[in-house]
């Protein structure tokens, strides 16, 4: 169900002072690496990938394809998951922690903020790992020996596509950390889906719960670095972050269905275009994730709220009957 509410927790530096005193407590790669690392089970009757998170799971030209081809896509929906997190966490929030951690950015400057930046670098490593050995465990037990060369997913494509178009370095520098905070206060919208799913391997819901769990930690830590980091900026660059925020907003929400209709295709679904051109269409639009919590928290944190142009309550609404986050 899509929820739009105030946030309660005030973030602040007493809690980034927390959040750091507690991360040998609480950060899985401390806690919880054998739940990953160690020996799992393996259904081949449970599915890989939540229908409900397909666009078109329920389309009847998908659903009267033969079994084989749509367990293959179901599979590859899974792999895509994956590749879409650890692309996101390689090529855009560990760099943009690497620019925290080297002032790039202004205002960064406190011991709390510094501790609490590598702990949460720490863990998107991590994150990387845990989401790799998902993804190779799938395909030594499904068999798969080949998959859709689909490259970068959405969000990375359309980074680098207003990158492209930046003026200026500070411009491009910006962007990476819009995405990178956006995706943190957004993150767990998605992953807490496959936590909760049954449907699924174990081994799926327990990466993504974990995996959640450390970022119900680096939502605030990103608020807190982005209010540091906003109040030092000069007017033109608040206002070019404001401006670019509701493309760093449909970047992290959007459907991926350019890669959808690769893996279509690949599996051999007939009709695959149709299917996508129907599912584009559909209540879901374009947007994958539907829930802004955390957005809407960070934008009240930083006192915006009322300069994006983005429709919050009508895209949530888009979504309210389906795959909602």
């Amino acid at each position: 169900m899509v929820t739009i509410e105030e946030a309660t927790d005030p973030v602040g530096p007493s809690t980034l002072r927390r959040l750091a005193a507690a991360w040998p407590r609480r950060a899985t790669v401390r806690t919880d690496m054998d739940e990953v690392t160690g020996p799992q089970e393996y259904d081949p009757e449970l599915l890989d990938y939540p229908v409900a998170l397909m666009p078109f799971g329920e389309h009847p030209d998908f659903r009267d394809a033969p079994e084989g081809k749509r367990r293959t896509v179901n599979t590859l929906g899974w792999l895509a998951y994956n590749e879409r997190v650890v692309a996101a966490e390689e090529f855009v929030v560990n760099p943009t922690f690497e620019k925290l951690g080297h002032a790039v950015y202004p205002g960064v400057d406190r011991f709390e903020v510094k501790e609490i930046v590598r702990q949460s670098h720490i863990d998107e490593v991590w994150h990387t790992y845990m989401h790799m050995l998902g993804m190779q465990r799938t395909r030594d037990a499904r068999g798969i020996t080949a998959e859709p060369d689909c490259g970068h997913p959405v969000t990375n494509r359309l980074l680098y596509e207003a990158q492209e178009a930046a003026g200026e370095r500070w411009e491009a520098d910006l962007l990476y950390l819009l995405w990178t905070t956006v995706g943190e206060v957004s993150v767990n919208a998605f992953l807490d889906l496959m936590a909760r799913d049954t449907t699924v391997q174990p081994l799926h819901a327990t990466i993504a719960r974990l995996h959640a769990r450390d970022e119900s930690a680096h939502g605030p830590v990103m608020i807190e670095v982005m209010k540091d980091v906003f109040v030092n900026l000069s007017r033109r660059q608040q206002d070019f972050f404001v401006a670019s925020l509701p493309a760093g907003i449909k970047a992290f929400c959007a459907e991926d269905f350019d890669w959808w209709l690769k893996v279509l295709r690949f599996a051999g679904i007939p009709k695959a275009r149709d299917i996508i051109e129907d599912s584009r269409g559909g209540q879901h639009a374009e947007l994958l994730v539907t829930d802004f919590t955390g957005i809407l928290r960070m934008l009240r944190e930083l006192g915006v709220e009322n300069r994006v142009d983005f429709d919050f309550e009508g895209s949530a609404a888009s979504g309210a009957t389906g795959r909602t986050a």
